[in-house]
């Protein structure tokens, strides 16, 4: 009989807290955070409430390492779809289409554009936002030069994301997805075809 390789007490951290993350964002999309209690959080994961409670402050704090994950896998998608060989215009409209895309990953629109500023509050909402997809966009306009003498890049980053946070809720409101992802790349065609002409 081959003995099963032994963990170390950091894997078994890391696994504990994953089970507890996942167990915990399952819940949060099925019935909100409010209505969430961390009993059955800790029942969904497999584990005692005393260990989620070694793990996370409250739950407040699992909260916002659901959502910091949720943030960090936008960040991710939008990365994997503007490789650096693309054209800085290109990147912008290929990592508008891959926001869009990672919004729609069930419950993500909720946990980060609803519920997230709800629980948190917007300055540490946009705060999570600014590390990782909106940082993504303001570093695309820097490099395609928009906005450059005519406007602060870092308000044109931040309107343009507002805007695309709200085409995400549109969406997953069940607005005409085709509608909503042609108008948000013709804003965008529109503010990059103002800045070819100048």
């Amino acid at each position: 009989m081959v003995k099963a390789p032994t963990r170390t007490n950091r894997e078994r951290t890391e696994t504990t807290r994953l089970a507890l993350i996942e167990a915990a964002r399952t819940l949060f999309v099925s019935k909100g955070y409010g209505d969430t209690s961390t009993p059955e959080i800790a029942v969904a994961a497999g584990i005692t409430r005393g260990a989620l409670y070694h793990h996370f402050t409250d739950k407040r704090d699992l909260f916002r390492q659901v959502l910091v994950r949720e943030s960090e896998a936008v960040a991710a998608d939008i990365e994997a779809a503007t490789p650096e060989q693309l054209a800085p215009r290109e990147a912008l409209v290929e990592g508008s289409e891959a926001y869009l895309n990672a919004m729609t990953v069930p419950g993500r629109t909720r946990l980060l554009l609803i519920d997230g500023p709800a629980v948190l509050g917007m300055t540490e909402i946009m705060a999570m936002d600014d590390a990782n997809a909106a940082n993504s966009l303001r570093q695309g306009l820097i490099q395609a030069d928009m906005g450059r003498g005519e406007v602060s890049v870092d308000a044109l980053s931040q309107l343009l994301s507002a805007a695309f946070d709200r085409a995400a809720l549109e969406i997953d409101a069940g607005a005409d997805t085709k509608e909503v992802r042609s108008a948000m790349r013709w804003l965008l065609e529109q503010a990059l075809g103002a800045e070819k002409k100048r």
